[in-house]
């Protein structure tokens, strides 16, 4: 790809992706030029696209306008429902009897009540009920009602299992014997039947002395103010994989994986003893500090992961299936807090699950960028892809792209549709370009003759680019 291709790819949001506080730590000095933590002024939709190299599909994501959309690589609005969600999640028509084009989304909110649903959180909005809507939006299943409370609080995860259940991640309010806060809240996996009923339950607070926490690192999570003191952000099925068919029972595929931000681990759920089988943390060693050969060699021992989300193990038939891939946001977590490194960014990490080892990373620096370039301390997303892309989202400002295993950005669009509200202090106008997750949807997933494009997209030499005034 040409050079132009990644300067106005990285240059254009180079503020966007570098912090306030890594702004204003390592240029005190010119602290006027870092007063905005991104640029007035820049393209929106699609920016790159080269159909040759990425892999064509459709992008689901939710804006900051409430409304979900099926967007082509193009940028074209292939579909709009008037839902959101904590993901919006594509439904693979293998799972739902053929049907194509079923989403889950968000269906009807509750604001909290202080402590009454979100403890620390007043007036917070949770997920009363939580659905899977057709293609025009026509709610064909629903959970909340069964729920305790009648509210699901579902967040951050919902998926479909192979036997026609749902599984979601949840909260549930309630004191802790042990624990500093007066209510904790606690991450709950249900499985959840057709007629909208849980069927199996697990929660986190019954397996925290199985994580591999010491007694200290114990005291501080129960001696935390924080609620929310694990807070899980993600749940899937392991999926079928190589290990488990080697004989590693750890891997089966109806186990469960998920993350804990606050705690710097990913684990693996046994669902028949409900017992933690595999870890990958709470104990890393540190990332180089200088981001130099020494933090981009691979293969090497997995290095400190911090704030990270949507661990999963990659499907069988993509390339890397069986090894375990995260983005590690660099955000700040963990029980003390982990030392992450001052000037850099954020990763997207392909692990060995056994031996435990990075196979595979993207940084900024992959792109041959400054590492911080690539940052995004919490949200975001990645996912492989059948032609060994990676997917990735860069949630907090609201980028998505797909890079080549050698880190070439062959795709890529920002966010257009923002979320506006008034500051509470001054009632200046804000804007919110951040988005969640975002997901590569196959075509054949959307009704046969679902609109799309795949006309390239070339950006100017960013050096020369301008606006000028009438």
């Amino acid at each position: 790809m040409a050079g132009s291709t990644h300067r106005f790819s990285i240059e254009a949001l180079l503020i966007a992706s570098f912090s306030r506080g890594a702004c204003a730590a390592v240029l005190a000095s010119a602290a006027a030029v870092c007063a905005s933590a991104e640029p007035s002024v820049y393209p929106t939709g699609t920016t790159i696209y080269d159909p040759a190299r990425a892999y064509n599909s459709y992008v689901l994501f939710a804006g900051g306008d409430d409304v979900s959309r099926l967007v082509d690589l193009t940028g074209k609005v292939a579909r709009e429902w008037k839902y959101t969600g904590q993901p919006v999640a594509f439904i693979d028509p293998a799972l739902t009897d053929g049907a194509r084009g079923h989403v889950f989304v968000t269906l009807e909110s509750a604001e909290g009540r202080g402590t009454d649903l979100t403890p620390g959180r007043a007036q917070t909005r949770v997920r009363k009920t939580v659905g899977e809507v057709d293609w025009d939006g026509k709610p064909v299943w629903s959970f909340g009602s069964a729920a305790p409370g009648g509210v699901a609080r579902q967040h951050h995860d919902i998926s479909r299992l192979p036997n026609g259940n749902t599984l979601l991640l949840a909260n549930v309010s309630y004191p802790l014997p042990g624990f500093a806060a007066p209510l904790v809240l606690d991450d709950v996996a249900y499985e959840v039947n057709a007629d909208g009923d849980i069927v199996w339950t697990w929660a986190a607070s019954d397996h925290l002395d199985e994580i591999g926490f010491t007694a200290d690192e114990l005291k501080l999570i129960k001696g935390s103010k924080n609620p929310d003191y694990l807070h899980v952000n993600d749940l899937k099925p392991v999926g079928p994989n190589h290990w488990y068919e080697a004989g590693d029972t750890r891997f089966a595929p109806d186990n469960l994986i998920f993350d804990s931000r606050n705690g710097n681990f990913i684990a693996i759920v046994d669902r028949k003893t409900r017992k933690i089988v595999w870890t990958l943390g709470p104990h890393f060693p540190p990332v180089s500090e200088d981001g130099t050969a020494t933090s981009r060699k691979v293969p090497r021992p997995v290095d400190q992961i911090s704030g990270q989300h949507d661990a999963q193990i990659i499907p069988e038939g993509l390339p890397g299936a069986g090894n375990l891939l995260v983005f590690d946001n660099q955000g700040e977590a963990g029980y003390p807090r982990a030392s992450v490194t001052y000037t850099g960014g954020s990763r997207v990490l392909e692990i060995d699950p056994v031996s435990k080892q990075i196979v595979w990373q993207y940084t900024g620096a992959s792109s041959g960028n400054p590492g911080w370039t690539f940052r995004s301390t919490h949200i975001s997303n990645a996912r492989r892809l059948p032609n060994g892309n990676t997917f990735i989202d860069e949630g907090q400002i609201g980028r998505f792209f797909q890079v080549t295993p050698d880190g070439d950005i062959v795709w890529e669009y920002l966010n257009p549709y923002p979320r506006r509200g008034k500051d509470a202090e001054t009632g200046r106008p804000t804007l919110n370009y951040s988005v969640y997750r975002a997901q590569p949807v196959p075509y054949d997933w959307a009704p046969e003759g679902t609109p799309h494009a795949e006309t390239a997209v070339a950006p100017p030499e960013n050096a020369g680019f301008r606006l000028t005034s009438k």
